[in-house]
């Protein structure tokens, strides 16, 4: 007979997963692993990340973020068709696309997690576009778009930035929109 874990040592076993992998887990993948159900590892994930883990929920699951990473916002502006392309070029510098965000005049600023790490990620993502119901959210702004991009070195946000400057991508971030993102 298996014996049940208690709260803190069924979030003691959330979070060692989750450091084992490099790729979102499931609430029900986690629950199945710790003997209980998607919903008490929601609450689980919001006690661990009020303790200050660094959780990031996905569409595919959650992950731990790594919190030695720097984060820099930067405005883009580009078409559908080169989405796949703005994506690669993050991830193949090395960065993370944390989210994508966008002031909608009517809507107020939209926000979604996508943690875009690699290029399987960035083809999950494609293929959820292509095969959807719903569109990038780029289309919403005449292609303007903010996103939270994360790295191990400034340096390396450095290189992403000129990377997509020199494809046309980068837009400025005007005055008024720094404190709305």
């Amino acid at each position: 007979m298996e014996l049940e874990l208690t709260g803190a040592e069924r979030r003691k076993k959330i979070i060692e997963m989750m450091q084992g992998s490099q790729t979102p887990l499931s609430g029900t993948t986690l629950g199945k692993a710790t003997g209980v159900s998607r919903q008490v590892v929601v609450q689980d994930i919001a006690l661990l990340r009020a303790e200050g883990h660094p959780i990031l929920a996905t569409t595919r699951g959650y992950l731990l973020g790594r919190p030695s990473d720097v984060t820099r916002l930067i405005k883009v502006c580009h078409t559908t068709e080169q989405t796949e392309e703005e994506l690669n070029t993050v991830v193949d510098l090395g960065g993370c696309v944390v989210d994508v965000v966008v002031n909608h005049r009517a809507y107020g600023k939209l926000t979604a997690a996508l943690n875009i790490r690699n290029r399987q990620d960035v083809q999950v993502f494609m293929e959820q576009i292509r095969t959807g119901k719903s569109s990038p959210l780029l289309n919403i702004t005449s292609g303007y778009h903010f996103h939270h991009i994360s790295a191990d070195r400034p340096e390396t946000l450095d290189a992403i930035e000129a990377r997509l400057h020199e494809k046309g991508f980068l837009a400025e971030i005007l005055p008024y929109e720094r404190g709305n993102v």
